[in-house]
C-alpha cells in the first residue's frame, strides 16, 4: 500500500534511504536545506520536493529526519517551520538522527501530548549502507507505532529492532559507536605493528579474518587502511560528535568510558592534521605522520 512520506534531511545518509522509501512506490516529498541537493534527488527519484519542512510534513503519513545534531533535530522538528507545526494527527515522526537520548525522549513526549507518534531510529552501516538499503535501525518508541511504521522502515533496512521506550535506539547507537571506536583502533594498531614487523598484512588479514579477529571494520576497511585511503563512509567529524553523545550520557548514568575517551582523543589528532572529513578508518594515519 502507498503511502504520504517526507524526507527531511538529503544527506549521505539521508539521500539513498529517500530513494529506496520512493522506489518502493510510496509518494515522497523530500526537504533538504540545500535546495540543490532536493533538485538532485528529484532528478534520479519519484517524488516532489517542499520549501519547508512544515510543508513536506502537512500531508504525510510517515515523516522521517535524518540531520546532523540536536540542534538541527529541534529545528526541524519545533522550529519556526518545523514538522511539528503541521504533522496529522495519527502520523508517525521516525528519526534516524544520531542524536541524544534526551531530544527523543523531549521529542516523543511532545509527540504523544499532540496525537501522532514518534520513533528514535538510528542508524548503522555507513554510506555503504544506506547506499545498498542494508541499513541495520535500532529503534524506541511505542510497539504500535513500531508496528505501524515497520514495512516503511524496511525499504532501507537489512534489520531493524525495537528495543524499549523512546530514547532507547540513541542509547543502543552509542552502544554501537562505542564498539567501532575500539574495534578501528585495535585494527589500526595491529596493521602498524604487522607492517613495522615485515608482515605482509594483505596477506595475514586474508587469514586472521576467518577467525575470531573478524570484524566488520577487518572485512571492509583493511585494504583501505594499508592503501592509505580515507574516502569511504563515516567521517571523523561525525564519529566525534557520536563519541561526545555517548561520553555525555555515561557521565550520567554513572559508566566508565576509558577506551573510548582515548579514542576520542586519537580522532581529534587525526583533525588536526587535516583529516575531518577522512573515514573513521583514518585513525592509523596518526602512525604515519
Amino acid at each position: 500500500m502507498s503511502c504520504n512520506v517526507a524526507f527531511i534531511g538529503l544527506g549521505v545518509m539521508g539521500y539513498p534511504m529517500a530513494g529506496y522509501i520512493s522506489k518502493a512506490g510510496h509518494k515522497v516529498t523530500v526537504y533538504n536545506r540545500t535546495t540543490s541537493k532536493a533538485d538532485k534527488w528529484l532528478s534520479e527519484f519519484k517524488g516532489s520536493k517542499a520549501e519547508t519542512p512544515a510543508k513536506a510534513a502537512k500531508e504525510a503519513d510517515f515523516v522521517f529526519t535524518c540531520v546532523g545534531n540536536d540542534n538541527d533535530l529541534s529545528e526541524v522538528a519545533i522550529g519556526k517551520d518545523g514538522i511539528y507545526n503541521t504533522i496529522k494527527k495519527g502520523a508517525i515522526h521516525i528519526d534516524n538522527t544520531t542524536a541524544s537520548a534526551e531530544i527523543a525522549k523531549k521529542l516523543y513526549k511532545s509527540s504523544k501530548a499532540h496525537g501522532w507518534g514518534f520513533l528514535d531510529a538510528p542508524v548503522s552501516g555507513g554510506q555503504a549502507g544506506a547506499e545498498n538499503g542494508a541499513l541495520t535501525v535500532m529503534i524506541g518508541g511505542d510497539k504500535a507505532d513500531f508496528e505501524k511504521a515497520k514495512h516503511i522502515i524496511e525499504c532501507y533496512s537489512k534489520k531493524m529492532k525495537l528495543l524499549g521506550k523512546a530514547g532507547n535506539g540513541q542509547l543502543a547507537k552509542m552502544v554501537n559507536q562505542i564498539c567501532i571506536g575500539g574495534l578501528v583502533q585495535a585494527l589500526s594498531e595491529a596493521i602498524n605493528f604487522g607492517t613495522k614487523a615485515g608482515l605482509n598484512m594483505e596477506d595475514v588479514i586474508e587469514v586472521i579474518s576467518k577467525g575470531a579477529a573478524q570484524s566488520w571494520q577487518m572485512e571492509n576497511r583493511y585494504k583501505t587502511m594499508i592503501d592509505d585511503k580515507f574516502d569511504f563512509g563515516f567521517a571523523v567529524d561525525w564519529m566525534r560528535k557520536d563519541l561526545k553523545i555517548a561520553m555525555d550520557e555515561a557521565k550520567k548514568n554513572g559508566s566508565l568510558l576509558p577506551v573510548t575517551e582515548l579514542v576520542d582523543k586519537f580522532y581529534g589528532e587525526v583533525q588536526e592534521i587535516g583529516g575531518n572529513r577522512w573515514d573513521t578508518s583514518s585513525l592509523i594515519k596518526r602512525f604515519r605522520k
